[in-house]
């Protein structure tokens, strides 16, 4: 316990950076993780990562350091910043650019649009936003996801939104979405429950490529018709140990290299113990450029009851 204390606190006050994570930079394998790699992308070109799913006494002694029950962990020049929900509030409000110094506040400010997006509600959606508000204290709010996901809704303003003017209809958004808004067009349209709105976004890529599924009897089928694919098993070495796939690459830092050297066509598939872990590194891939991106859907344990049985379930 005391040498785990003393590793995490060396690595806290040697390094500006570091965010204890599942997985790593390149593919964390959690949402929660995956959200703060993509800001601190975006603020500061280096920083130290450590992938807490390979060590469960490194696991269970940040928790322990930090006084703090949940990863993603934060650390900046020694002192522990937060988590997720605390990263993307001070992201939002500036603090976090600040805290991370110049570089950062350089990096924010020139990702800053020079103002408000353009955004346009037709007549028909203005007065669907009017007729559906139930909270007259509420703002009308646009997220839009990296992957162009939207969702229109009624919540309280945040520190850090911007605000669009549409001529008949205000809009918050956090500065993210607002990045991907410019231009965008939302309608009321009829459909066969009632109506429903349409949002048209000329910045959301015509052909973006998404994660596809794949069952563990096709995945049988393609490694015994000996296609060309890359199988990647994202769990602990100890989770491989119990129960594995003899096709599977190890991703630990071998398998990440061999990862990064693959053609950005090549056809690449993602196991887990259940296929959650996998995902999240499937579209890490994704962000990383690979457009052929599969997921083992049940990972292990549906290969064990689908597939083959000899192989331990856990």
């Amino acid at each position: 316990m005391a040498n785990v204390e003393s590793t995490i606190r060396e690595l806290v006050t040697s390094k500006k950076v570091v965010l204890f994570m599942k997985g790593s930079r390149h593919f964390p394998q959690c949402g929660f993780s995956a959200q703060v790699v993509e800001i601190l992308n975006k603020l500061v070109p280096a920083y130290e990562t450590v992938n807490v799913l390979a060590d469960a006494e490194m696991r269970d002694g940040i928790k322990r350091f930090s006084d703090w029950p949940t990863i993603p962990q934060l650390y900046v020049d020694g002192k522990f910043v937060g988590g997720c929900d605390i990263i993307k509030e001070m992201y939002a409000n500036g603090e976090l650019q600040e805290a991370l110094g110049s570089q950062a506040q350089t990096a924010a400010k020139a990702a800053t649009p020079s103002g408000p997006p353009v955004i346009a509600f037709t007549a028909r959606a203005a007065t669907a936003v009017q007729a559906a508000r139930e909270t007259p204290t509420d703002e009308l709010r646009l997220a839009i996801s990296p992957s162009f996901e939207h969702e229109l809704y009624f919540d309280a303003s945040q520190p850090g939104d911007v605000v669009v003017d549409t001529g008949g209809v205000t809009l918050h958004l956090d500065a993210e979405s607002a990045t991907r808004a410019h231009g965008l067009r939302i309608d009321f349209v009829d459909t066969a429950s009632g109506g429903g709105f349409k949002i048209d976004n000329p910045m959301q890529p015509a052909r973006a490529p998404a994660v596809r599924s794949l069952t563990p009897k096709a995945l049988k089928a393609s490694l015994e018709a000996k296609e060309k694919l890359s199988l990647f098993d994202v769990r602990t070495d100890g989770e491989r140990a119990t129960a594995s796939v003899s096709a599977a690459i190890a991703m630990n830092e071998e398998g990440q290299r061999r990862l990064e050297g693959l053609a950005k066509d090549a056809k690449i598939v993602f196991m887990c113990h259940h296929g959650m872990r996998s995902r999240v590194a499937a579209e890490a891939a994704l962000r990383q450029g690979f457009t052929d991106v599969w997921n083992l859907e049940g990972g292990i344990d549906a290969w064990s009851t689908e597939v083959d049985s000899s192989v331990p379930r856990y």
